[in-house]
């Protein structure tokens, strides 16, 4: 069973069964020691891109918005049986041409990083990719509030539902975390990995 550890921040690591290491916008927390077979960057502000956190593997391929978005396409990947989809992301701090979010399947998990982003046109149709785990950025300041991002969960109508990204320069706040509201809200503090 796949285990996606939340390091803070907008930072996460998943592990599939087939002990594939993927590590999304490193910058947060610890937990970096695990040999990356992907890393993924949502964009290029410097508390998502800190690529040299993590150990990588001799065959680590990196993965960056202008890999994933090229010429106004968002591409596709599959790197050692993990599916991954770039999507779109965006809002008045976050230029769309200069930002993505990713649909990774890991496992028959599909798990939705929206990286820095508000509402976006797209999140109406993700209901229908079933979305296992969506984790959504809540901090109100660079991205949605919790109210918003509460809408956004409903729309997506994942099983699961993370606020992320709570507020600048904290790991985790559980008073933000708590505001959201969404359908199938799941709070993991910082540090903590659960099972998918």
């Amino acid at each position: 069973m796949a285990r996606l550890l939340f390091q803070g921040h907008g930072s996460f690591r998943i592990i599939s069964d087939s002990d594939a290491v993927i590590y999304v916008d490193p910058y947060a927390g610890a937990g970096y020691e695990e040999p990356a077979d992907v890393i993924l960057v949502t964009h290029q502000h410097g508390d998502h891109n800190q690529i040299q956190l993590p150990a990588r593997k001799s065959t680590c391929v990196v993965i960056q918005e202008k890999d994933a978005l090229q010429n106004g396409e968002y591409k596709n990947f599959d790197i050692k049986r993990v599916k991954i989809r770039a999507v779109p992301a965006y809002n008045k701090n976050h230029d769309r041409s200069k930002c993505v979010g990713y649909i990774l399947t890991v496992d028959d998990k599909n798990i939705y990083a929206a990286g820095d982003t508000s509402t976006t046109e797209e999140m109406k149709e993700y209901s229908s990719l079933h979305i296992d785990y969506a984790l959504l950025p809540i901090d109100g300041v660079y991205n949605m509030n919790p109210v918003e991002a509460s809408k956004c969960a409903d729309l997506i109508g994942a099983k699961h539902t993370i606020p992320i990204h709570m507020a600048p320069g904290m790991l985790f706040d559980r008073h933000k975390a708590e505001q959201f509201k969404g359908k199938n809200r799941l709070i993991v503090s910082a540090g903590d990995e659960i099972k998918l």
